[in-house]
């Protein structure tokens, strides 16, 4: 393996973008001369550098270029670039991100998110990590890979769906580099926002260099809390608990800032070592939620408004240090990845009406019980400290065999520490003289370690075969401590251990010099682990729960023309999945348990098509027809054989197009767009209507346009987002109808319009 491929220096701001993905195509483009083509990709998504035709299997490359031209920073952005790709989200930062419709509710997380090599977030059922997902920034990427699954041989646990990789830019020794770009955007209902980002490129030595990159972004929130729908005493009718919501102008607004920095040390071209340390914080005043109506999911209040008692902020810190090691030992390599990462969700849930005792929002019962007015919060931290060793040696590159051996190793703490206060209504001052109603913690630990292999044998210069396999052994802990007059008194631990085995196998035939097609049936899990339920609960309540498991079976095809203008990628597959864990109810404890079993079955499709010099288009696009295969609870879960998996589209479609061309002197200008569609999403199995219909969110389409000029040495570029401002929801919540009659959606930002300037030197 060449160590030097490793570390390729990629520009933040270019004159003119010669390496570009659309909407999913794995495609780029060069231009060495009058004519340009399509260029080869390099990627790592097996853990070894290679040419993203020769991967059996489906997966979607966005380089840096284009996620910055689409201006693409969040995983809201992405939606419209990756063939089947979803979230469900009320909140950035938390957002449960689902591929090939591998979703369920659960609150253990079915798509891995990794920077560049290290694995983020907790791996276990225990720290909310199905709806915490790393929302990395995406500004000086080198790109984006998205794995579908499963991807269990090579990523381990948690990776049903697929792995989403960023891979940031490396330093280079090759020269200085530097540069800025300052931005605002006006969305509508809010006021101005702005970004600010830069990076350096220094390189010290010949052998020696850092890299370092920061960004700060600035939305304005376009959601009002408008003093409406006060809730009246259920023990007192006619008297008002609370004299209406806050009244807030944009509500939900979000702060967004991080850096990132690496150093490169090449003291040969046998020896390499990457030293990086990134932060990044997501700081939200309110949830992206708006008030609907409870049957018909349309808008009350005139539109973008919530009904806010107390503050419901979030904030996150995202926080990893590694070290990459590549030792060229002469016929093999041997690369060393060590982590130590932590991920922390510091928010307040408003409680006046979210939390009830009996039915009887938790205000009212309050006010009732206390004989004076009062509200009530909910602040909670969620936390996970992870430290991972990987060691892999890789064989060189061969035309007979290749192969890989590896081993893995985390130790992970998490904790949720919950508490519910009392706060005199309409304000966040907690109430003098009342007890905290209720403190809760659940401590976890989680300790894997797993080795794996993975061979490729090349049978014919047109036919190869790769099969892989990995082991794995877990333990994991549980403790919860409960106190206060809502919660009880509690202290008990307990635990769990189980040891997955998965394995792939991936024929390859290369048809032409420019078209392969290929099979893959692979397998996949999510971790088991206890549940904290006490030594004195009711018999049959589950004290812990296992693995689910996921076996893929996939065909593809891969091609492009012999001009190398145009680029086509397809997949089908089918995936089975067994021992599905759900979240329920069993015995009035909330636990997971495994249960019924599911299918998703669906084609993706990506291409991309360089009709003239300077003109590009790309389609993509997702069917998937993922659903239950067996009956979960009627009451806790309510899914019956036959329903659909929440909150996936059935269809999806993305299409971009960009045209740039040559100006006076070293200038060159482009105009583009791109037009993202989402299909129909039903809700969780049990979020149902007074008809007792599971509700849906409808599809939606979104437009974005955009326009630039750039030199060597400055650019400037206008965008816009949502231009037909369409309310593509993101989430749906479940009434308390009794209490509000509505529900809170999730919906997207509406419509849109920005410049950026960025300077280079």
């Amino acid at each position: 393996m060449s160590i030097s491929k490793r570390f390729i220096k990629v520009s933040c701001l270019t004159a003119s973008a010669v390496v570009l993905a659309f909407t999913g195509a794995p495609v780029a483009f060069a231009q060495d001369s009058g004519e340009r083509a399509l260029e080869e990709i390099i990627v790592t998504a097996q853990k070894r550098e290679q040419a993203l035709a020769d991967i059996p299997m489906s997966i979607t490359v966005l380089t840096g270029e284009a996620l910055e031209r689409q201006q693409a920073d969040n995983f809201q952005d992405l939606v419209a670039m990756i063939p089947g790709f979803s979230l469900t989200t009320s909140q950035r930062g938390a957002t449960r991100i689902t591929l090939r419709g591998i979703n369920t509710g659960g609150v253990a997380s079915t798509v891995g998110v990794y920077v560049d090599d290290v694995p983020f977030g907790s791996s276990t059922g225990l720290a909310n990590g199905a709806i915490l997902s790393g929302d990395f920034d995406t500004f000086d990427l080198a790109r984006v890979e998205v794995l579908r699954g499963p991807q269990g041989t090579l990523y381990g646990a948690s990776s049903l769906g697929g792995v989403l990789k960023y891979v940031p830019n490396a330093p280079s020794t090759e020269g200085f580099e530097a540069a800025v770009r300052v931005g605002a955007e006006s969305v509508k209902g809010a006021d101005t926002g702005f970004a600010l980002t830069g990076v350096v490129n220094l390189p010290l030595t010949d052998t020696l260099a850092a890299r370092f990159s920061g960004f700060q972004r600035s939305d304005e929130g376009f959601i009002d809390s408008i003093g409406n729908n006060p809730i009246a005493s259920l023990t007192e009718p006619g008297v008002n608990v609370i004299e209406g919501t806050k009244v807030v102008s944009g509500i939900n607004s979000l702060e967004t800032m991080g850096g990132r920095l690496s150093v490169l040390f090449t003291p040969s071209e046998d020896f390499s070592i990457n030293i990086t340390a990134m932060r990044q914080e997501i700081e939200s005043d309110a949830p992206d939620t708006i008030d609907a109506d409870a049957t018909t999911l349309g808008e009350l209040y005139g539109g973008n408004v919530q009904s806010r008692y107390q503050d419901a902020f979030s904030e996150f810190e995202y926080r990893i240090l590694s070290a990459d090691v590549e030792w060229d030992l002469g016929g093999m390599t041997f690369e060393s990845i060590t982590s130590d990462s932590s991920f922390e969700q510091d928010f307040q849930q408003d409680a006046a009406i979210a939390s009830s005792l009996a039915g009887v929002p938790l205000s009212a019962y309050l006010t009732f019980a206390f004989g004076e007015p009062l509200s009530a919060v909910l602040p909670q931290i969620t936390s996970t400290d992870k430290v991972t060793q990987e060691f892999r040696l890789l064989s060189d590159e061969s035309d007979s065999f290749e192969w890989m051996l590896g081993a893995y190793y985390t130790d992970e703490d998490s904790m949720i520490s919950q508490e519910i206060y009392a706060v005199t209504a309409g304000t966040d001052t907690f109430a003098p003289g009342y007890p905290v109603l209720a403190v809760a913690q659940i401590l976890s630990t989680y300790e894997e370690l797993a080795f794996f292999a993975n061979g490729t044998w090349h049978i014919s210069p047109d036919f190869e075969l790769s099969v892989g396999a990995r082991t794995s052994s877990n333990d994991q802990t549980a403790r919860q401590v409960t106190s206060g007059p809502l919660a009880g008194n509690s202290d008990f631990s307990v635990d769990s251990d189980e040891s997955p085995f998965t394995w792939s196998v991936s024929p390859r035939y290369q048809v032409s010099e420019n078209t392969s097609v290929y099979g893959r049936i692979a397998t996949g899990f999510r971790p088991g682990g206890p549940n904290v339920v006490p030594p004195a609960a009711p018999a049959g309540t589950p004290r812990t729960y296992d693995s689910d498991s996921l076996t893929s079976y996939e065909v593809g095809l891969k091609t492009t023309s012999e001009d190398g203008k145009f680029s086509f990628d397809v997949a089908a597959y089918l995936l089975d999945w067994e021992d599905v864990q759900l979240y329920v109810v069993s015995n009035g404890f909330g636990v997971n348990a495994n249960g019924s079993t599911a299918k998703s079955k669906g084609l993706e499709f990506a291409a991309g098509f360089y009709p003239r010099d300077g003109l590009r288009f790309g389609l993509n696009g997702a069917y998937t027809d993922a659903y239950l295969t067996g009956d979960t609870d009627p009451i806790l879960v309510g899914g019956v054989s036959g329903d659909p998996l929440p909150f996936v589209p059935e269809w999806s479609f993305g299409a971009d197009v960009d045209y740039e061309w040559a100006l006076d002197g070293d200038k060159t200008a482009y105009v583009g767009g791109n037009l993202a569609y989402t299909g129909d999403r039903p809700a969780s199995f049990n979020n149902v209507d007074s008809n007792g219909a599971v509700r849906e969110a409808d599809a939606y389409t979104t437009l974005g346009v955009r326009a630039g000029i750039a030199t060597d040495k400055w650019s400037i570029e206008l965008y816009g987002k949502n231009v037909t401002d369409e309310m593509g929801i993101t989430s749906i919540g479940s009434a308390d109808e009794a209490v509000t009659g509505r529900v809170e959606l999730g919906v997207i930002r509406p419509r849109t319009f920005g410049v950026n300037v960025g300077v280079r030197f």
